[in-house]
C-alpha cells in the first residue's frame, strides 16, 4: 500500500522559514516525480515545486528563490524547504507523486496523494 505522509507544517511569522518532508511508504521516491501542490482556502490546488527521476527541480514563479525542493533517497523522503515565508503562502501543502512527467495544471496524472499539511503565515 502507498503512502505519502506530510509532516512539518506549523505557524510562522512572516519572514521565516519551514521545512516540509514527505515520507513515501511503498513506493520508490526516486522512481517518480514528486511534486508539492498547496491549496487556500476558496481557491484552487497549485502547483508550488517539483522533482523529477532526474532530479530536475521546477518552481512556480511566485516561489522561485525562496523554496528549495530537495530529496534523500535512503529516507525515501523529499522535502520542501521554504523560507522568507509571507502571508500569501498561507494553504495547505499537499505531496504528491507521478510516474509521469510533472504537470502543473492538470492534477489528474498524479497517482498518489498525500492528507496535507498546514502552513500558516502570520503578518
Amino acid at each position: 500500500q502507498v503512502q505519502l505522509v506530510e509532516s512539518g507544517g506549523g505557524l510562522v511569522q512572516a519572514g521565516g522559514s519551514l521545512r516540509l518532508s514527505c515520507k513515501a511508504s511503498g513506493l520508490t521516491s526516486s522512481r517518480y516525480s514528486m511534486v508539492w501542490f498547496r491549496q487556500a482556502p476558496g481557491k484552487e490546488r497549485t502547483f508550488v515545486a517539483g522533482m523529477n527521476e532526474f532530479e530536475d527541480a521546477y518552481y512556480a514563479d511566485s516561489v522561485r528563490g525562496r523554496f528549495i525542493i530537495s530529496r534523500d533517497i535512503a529516507e525515501n523522503t523529499v522535502y520542501l524547504q521554504m523560507n522568507v515565508l509571507q502571508p500569501e503562502d498561507t494553504a495547505v501543502y499537499y505531496c504528491a507523486a507521478t510516474s509521469g512527467p510533472i504537470a502543473t495544471v492538470y492534477l489528474g496524472g498524479y497517482e498518489y496523494w498525500g492528507q496535507g499539511t498546514q502552513v500558516t503565515v502570520s503578518s
